[in-house]
């Protein structure tokens, strides 16, 4: 099972990626000032590095991990 089917709707790779796009955006649009969108962006990109990249990867190795546990019992 994917680590995204524990997930609700407004918790899917997409929707992070669409708020997180829609932030840096409007941020501009209102701003329109490089300094301040890059402060909003930088914690987005942490925000997006860490919810779709290193959990999902903790989550698959974890499942690794029992499944080949459970092959060993």
């Amino acid at each position: 099972m994917s680590f995204w089917d524990y997930k609700p709707w407004w918790c899917q790779p997409w929707s992070i990626l669409l708020t997180g796009v829609v932030a840096i955006a409007g941020s501009w649009l209102l701003l329109r000032s490089l300094w301040l969108t890059a402060f909003v962006t930088v914690p987005i990109l942490l925000w997006w590095l860490l919810f779709l990249i290193l959990v999902p990867r903790m989550f698959r190795e974890s499942q690794e991990t029992k499944e080949s546990g459970n092959l060993t019992d």
